[in-house]
């Protein structure tokens, strides 16, 4: 089997209780973000909010690997290059602590924008220059 034929299959992989499993990452996912955004927008003391953050990337992480093994063509796609985007901005605030505000609030826009974007801005490759569903 080749890499390419493992990371893009011609059917999607799902396995049972995949749905469950996407569902309560994303559960954690917002968990994290509202305790992270809330917690850093809102002073709280100290670094309080940190572990809302880790729990956010974490819970990003593991949606981000569920996708690419259910079909790595999320990887080619506007809806992942984002993903992507929004992790760096996420590790950037761990760097760059005087810019953590400006990183926050454009993880939420992107997070807004792709999320409600019709599918053919979220399908769309930078590499194929059209909406792409499969290799």
């Amino acid at each position: 089997m080749s890499i390419t034929s493992a990371l893009f299959p011609k059917q999607s992989r799902i396995f049972t209780g995949q749905r469950w499993i996407n569902i309560l990452l994303r559960t954690l996912h917002l968990l994290g973000m509202a305790g992270f955004g809330g917690g850093y927008f809102y002073a709280s003391v100290g670094n309080a909010w940190q572990g809302f953050l880790y729990l956010t990337l974490a819970s990003g992480v593991g949606m981000m690997l569920l996708s690419i093994w259910s079909n790595g063509i999320w990887l080619l796609q506007l809806r992942g290059h984002a993903i992507l985007f929004k992790l760096l901005l996420l590790v950037l605030m761990m760097v760059w602590p005087g810019y953590q505000g400006v990183c926050l609030v454009l993880v939420i826009v992107i997070s807004g924008l792709i999320a409600h974007a019709p599918g053919d801005v979220r399908y769309y490759s930078i590499f194929y220059h059209r909406r792409i569903e499969r290799l």
